[in-house]
């Protein structure tokens, strides 16, 4: 029991350090948010979980059982906005995190109320917990290849699939039939509740001491590598080698903007880093470097799609090409179907293909001949 205690009062107090670091280095961001709630309902759940915290619940513990019953969705919620440089927030991720913490309060705080309803959704809970881990570990399989920040990259089996891991045996030790007998000392005092805390010690340890090693370095942290757009011209002149890391060589970051720029590489179907990388005769992790450092883009999708989009942007200003459809364009610029060129085109300029059409065609209406000649 003093082991478990211990590590419990551990995890509370590196909880609460790491949320604090991440509130004040990086409280603008959604993902720094979302990190602190998540290493919060963290040290809420290690004290609801500790040998003697009382049963029946009361009220005031109920503030903690909500804290650390959402802490699932947080995860998943942590998760995108981490791994997803295009994640926002919605309304109905906070309607989804109330209902799953009232679905959980309900059955804890007043089980005797209804225990026709309560008894249901006391089994559909683990299995719902269960799926938003898993939801969690399919964003970091599905954004893998295409992540470039090598940080982040070499980060996602530490932190996300640890995490997932952890809450994968909890929601299975609590189907476990017998698993949790009645009585806080009994379930406090068993292996598992001590396995239970020393894992989580070791997650907050891992967190914290990534997230402290970054802020020495200046780099993104374990528990946040930031999502977000880096500003950067597809078409702009390479930069200056003075203003690039060492490791960024200028020829080399020439001959990817030639295939880009005047081969049309980013046309082709199917193109991913690692052809690409063969092509210029490159390690893909050189070229992942290369991309993310030399020209801003965390994302290798974003980089085809900054090209795509440029192209696009000029044929539907083009008044020679006002009858072609925005779907014979977007296929021409590379993309497979019109839904995620919608979506890429609004993300970068705000406005929907056709709008840009219209309004870019008006503007050229009403310039001199002479300016439209040139």
């Amino acid at each position: 029991m003093a082991i478990d205690l211990g590590c419990r009062g551990a995890v509370v107090g590196l909880s609460l350090l790491i949320a604090a670091v991440l509130l004040r280095d990086r409280g603008d961001s959604v993902a720094a948010r979302l990190g602190a709630a998540l290493v919060v309902a963290a040290a809420a759940s290690a004290i609801c979980e500790a040998p003697g915290f009382p049963r029946p619940w009361q009220s005031w513990s109920l503030v903690l059982l909500a804290l650390s019953c959402g802490g699932t969705v947080v995860f998943w919620l942590w998760a995108r906005a981490t791994f997803d440089d295009d994640f926002v927030l919605r309304p109905w991720h906070g309607v989804l995190w109330a209902v799953i913490v009232g679905m959980q309060l309900f059955v804890a705080g007043w089980p005797a109320a209804s225990p026709a309803l309560a008894q249901p959704i006391d089994r559909v809970l683990p299995f719902v917990y269960l799926g938003l881990a898993l939801l969690a570990a399919a964003q970091t399989l599905t954004t893998w290849r295409a992540d470039l920040v090598a940080r982040r990259l070499r980060l996602r089996p530490v932190v996300l699939i640890g995490v997932s891991v952890y809450i994968a045996a909890g929601v299975l030790e609590s189907l476990w039939p017998g698993s949790m007998a009645s009585g806080s000392m009994v379930a406090g005092s068993s292996v598992w509740s001590v396995a239970n805390a020393f894992g989580l010690f070791l997650l907050m340890a891992l967190a914290g001491w990534g997230l402290f090693r970054a802020a020495e370095t200046q780099q993104a942290s374990v528990l946040l590598p930031i999502a977000g757009k880096i500003p950067g011209d597809a078409g702009a002149a390479v930069p200056a080698a003075e203003n690039k890391p060492a490791a960024i060589e200028p020829e080399l970051l020439r001959r990817l903007q030639r295939l880009m720029t005047f081969e049309r590489a980013y046309r082709r179907e199917g193109l991913t880093i690692g052809s690409l990388s063969a092509e210029l005769g490159v390690p893909e992790y050189r070229l992942r470097q290369l991309i993310n450092e030399g020209l801003g883009h965390r994302n290798f999708n974003a980089f085809l799609h900054s090209y795509r989009i440029e192209e696009a942007k000029a044929a539907l200003a083009d008044p020679a090409q006002q009858q072609v459809p925005v779907l014979t364009i977007a296929m021409d610029t590379g993309f497979q179907s019109i839904g995620p060129f919608n979506r890429a085109f609004k993300a970068a300029t705000d406005l929907t293909p056709t709008e840009f059409r219209r309004l870019a065609l008006a503007k050229n209406a009403s310039m001199p001949p002479a300016a439209n000649a040139v």
